[in-house]
């Protein structure tokens, strides 16, 4: 399934159907009075958090989402029908922005939830609701009220506890399959991963998420080679795992190199907890392997893990180390979580996972 992180698309709710204007007229009633009914209320857009989606792949090829309008009403008191609302399905960790790509409307994180995104028109009143004591015969009604519309961006953050991060062919694809079950393409060319991959590490019992962002450069957040797009997916990762290639001459530069484009993105990613892995060992002498472990302590107050993701060495330790991490920001994590940011944004939930039936 191809990788997409980055929508926008086009929402209307539904409009209210129009009120009615109508009598009573039956034999033997001389009087019968006004008995439109009220128009239907328009179809709200609804959003379903979904916990199995981990792309946006389906917002790719449909960009409008309109809910039905209501239906006017009729005589005999008849309300019209409501309108059919549009249910749009999104992974856990989007963010619904408004049209200028920075207005934060959502921030999907629970999964199971459903919102109302836009709100259907009310439906127009019908004659019937127009009589009053020296007006009996009222021939007047309400049109329905507009949907509301609008363009939205849809921006898929990754649920990851450990994002990977470094240099081009430093060697995140090959940890990344030699621990988990993924398979990413593995080449020595850089640039070899195009778009983010996920695994699901096992280690002492327990399970944790990794992240593989694409390899940065110098320049990265000026938009050279790949440019820095794919680093919302580590934002929310409790923990980075810096991979630096150890048989290139200057560890230190290629570790500045990435830390000076995290800090040039922005948001919390510099102040992240960090583990620092000297990778590919198997192709260094013990010698080295000191001296470029040296050189990077001498950088960073982070620890600094000698590893080859090839053969293996050292492996362990670095996912030990990173679990231990991502449990104490998991159990924080917990101790913190306050009330969603949604219903502060004026976004409302109408369900929750285990009360809304399709």
């Amino acid at each position: 399934m191809k990788f997409l992180d980055q929508a926008k698309v086009y929402i209307k709710s539904g409009d209210g159907g129009s009120g009615s204007v109508s009598f009573r007229r039956e034999k033997y009633i001389e009087y019968g009075g006004p008995n439109g009914g009220d128009g239907g209320r328009g179809g709200d857009v609804l959003i379903e958090v979904v916990e199995d989606l981990n792309t946006l792949i389906d917002y790719r090829f449909q960009q409008h989402f309109k809910a039905q309008n209501g239906r006017p009403g009729m005589g005999k008191q008849r309300t019209g029908p409501g309108g059919d609302p549009v249910v749009m399905k999104l992974p856990v960790g989007t963010q619904i922005l408004a049209e200028d790509g920075e207005t934060l409307i959502a921030d999907l994180m629970v999964p199971g939830r459903r919102f109302i995104l836009a709100k259907g028109g009310d439906g127009g009143r019908g004659n019937m609701n127009f009589k009053t004591a020296t007006n009996r015969a009222p021939r007047r009604s309400e049109p329905g009220w507009p949907g509301s519309d609008m363009w939205v961006w849809l921006r898929l953050k990754l649920i990851a506890d450990v994002g990977l991060v470094g240099l081009p062919n430093a060697g995140k694809s090959t940890f990344l399959a030699a621990t988990t079950r993924a398979r990413p393409k593995i080449a020595d060319y850089p640039f070899t991963t195009l778009h983010p991959n996920l695994g699901v590490v096992y280690v002492d019992q327990s399970e944790f998420v990794i992240a593989d962002i694409p390899g940065l450069i110098e320049g990265a957040h000026e938009g050279i080679g790949l440019g820095d797009r794919f680093l919302g997916h580590v934002e929310r990762c409790g923990v980075l795992l810096h991979l630096v290639d150890g048989t290139q001459e200057d560890v230190a530069l290629a570790y500045h190199t990435i830390r000076n484009e995290l800090e040039a993105y922005g948001g919390e990613l510099i102040g992240k907890r960090e583990i620092v892995a000297l990778n590919k060992t198997d192709s260094m002498s013990e010698e080295d392997i000191a001296e470029k472990r040296e050189a990077l302590a001498a950088v960073t107050d982070d620890p600094v893990m000698p590893m080859s993701g090839v053969s293996g060495g050292g492996v362990n330790e670095v996912l030990r180390s990173l679990w231990a991490i991502v449990r104490e920001e998991r159990d924080l994590r917990k101790a913190t979580e306050t009330a969603a940011d949604n219903e502060a944004a004026g976004i409302e939930v109408v369900a929750e996972a285990e009360s809304w039936t399709p």
